[in-house]
């Protein structure tokens, strides 16, 4: 991730759509739909004038592997991505199987009302070189709905140090369903939030480059049911599975970035020998970041598990404004760590976490996930004597959890009913499209 102070009105774009074949392009000002097939993307493509684009289940959107597509909802307009558990909608390279890479192409932005805890005026303006701005007053705001929806080998760099993420959301609102949506090999984060109050369900990260789940500029929405796996690759900067920011620069600007996450399974490279050392920490609070994490489960990753980098973050932590509760956390050297020993030692940040339920272990094998590292074909249930499933959580240990989430009894992302079958895929590198 990399932070865009940068304020403008925006471009403008061309206009230079194709009605007539496969090929979308340009701009896209009027309502559009397309039936079932394979499709095209070809350079950066912007919705606007409040149009609606909407795909029909089963589409495979390619990209032009010389004018490389990115997919630009602005704000007002939709995107109507609805696939289903046995026919999803997929995004990705225009490459063949064995040829794929991080990088093919750009990704998806999604471009809102919502309120940021940026200033207005002048605008901000979303990172990866698409020069549209985002957010604004109206937290329902609503862009469209993404379901079922696979965005494989995204992160294009538009500008050095500025790549597409594979799902960005720029002020997206509450409206907006996000629910069943995988990106897999993203050459920066997997999904990154600037701002906004939408929420999200059943998201998948998959041999993400940079950050699996990225948060900032005060988004405030919540989050249940979230895998991330790594693989062994990074990018050049450090890769976490969480990292969240108030902004750029740790300031108070409000609202406060506070993601609820609740359900989450993160794990860590499957190659501890491998593994880039670029890969960092399962979960990096910095910079002012707030936050609510529970019932979730963190394992495998190199040099830290829970880890409050900065001081706000370490006395908000301190202070009760924040949740680390029901957790089960590994990782290679620090479990859990601040980064001002003199607001909270290490220790006490790790025995704050337990006295609310949260458990460290010493290995990653302890916490007894099915096979939850194997790259190909991963498994993440819990076995019988998990500490993921026993003892159970209690309607006391879900207590202050609002309607949006369901109050389950397991710890992590997957209970005995497995949520990835049928959709995803862990093999985008083999698939013929």
């Amino acid at each position: 991730m990399e932070f865009n102070e940068n304020y403008g009105t925006g471009g403008n774009g061309n206009n230079n759509n194709d009605t007539t074949g496969n090929v979308i392009t340009g701009k896209i000002s009027a309502n559009r739909s397309f039936k079932q097939g394979k499709y095209v993307l070809k350079g950066y493509v912007y919705v606007t004038n409040n149009a609606v684009l909407t795909f029909d289940p089963g589409c495979v959107i390619v990209s032009d592997n010389t004018e490389k597509g990115a997919l630009i909802i602005e704000r007002g307009s939709k995107l109507i991505a609805e696939g289903t558990a046995f026919n999803p909608i997929i995004f990705t390279s225009g490459k063949p199987a064995g040829s794929r890479a991080p990088g093919d192409w750009g990704g998806i932005i999604l471009l809102g009302k919502a309120p940021t805890n940026r200033p207005q005026s002048p605008e901000p303006i979303i990172e990866g070189g698409v020069n549209r701005g985002y957010g604004g007053t109206d937290p329902n705001d609503n862009s469209g709905v993404l379901r079922y929806v696979r965005i494989e080998f995204a992160g294009i760099a538009a500008e050095p140090g500025s790549e597409i993420n594979g799902l960005t959301c720029g002020g997206v609102g509450a409206g907006t369903i996000i629910d069943y949506v995988q990106v897999s090999y993203g050459n920066d984060d997997a999904f990154e939030f600037f701002g906004g109050t939408v929420n999200a369900k059943h998201l998948i990260a998959f041999g993400t480059m940079d950050d699996d789940f990225d948060f900032d500029f005060g988004f405030t929405g919540k989050l249940q049911y979230g895998i991330s796996l790594r693989d062994r690759p990074s990018d050049t900067d450090q890769s976490n599975g969480i990292e969240c920011d108030n902004d750029g620069s740790g300031t108070s600007a409000q609202p406060f970035t506070k993601p609820s996450l609740v359900n989450f399974t993160l794990i860590g490279p499957y190659d501890t020998t491998g593994a880039s050392t670029l890969h960092g920490f399962g979960q990096r609070w910095r910079r002012a970041a707030r936050f609510i994490f529970r019932n979730s489960i963190q394992m495998g990753h190199r040099l830290g598990g829970f880890v409050l980098e900065n001081d706000p973050t370490i006395t908000a932590y301190k202070n009760n404004e924040d949740e680390f509760k029901n957790n089960l956390v590994h990782a290679y050297t620090k479990q859990a760590a601040s980064g001002n020993q003199s607001i909270m030692t290490d220790a006490q940040v790790k025995a704050k976490a337990e006295a609310d339920g949260s458990r460290f272990f010493a290995t990653r094998d302890e916490i007894l996930l099915e096979n939850p590292f194997n790259i190909a074909a991963p498994n993440f249930k819990p076995k019988a004597n998990s500490p993921a499933i026993t003892p159970a959580l209690t309607a006391a240990d879900n207590s202050g959890l609002d309607g949006f989430f369901v109050k389950e009894s397991f710890r992590g992302a997957i209970g005995t009913s497995d949520w990835t079958s049928g959709w995803s895929s862990f093999s985008p590198q083999n698939s013929a499209y």
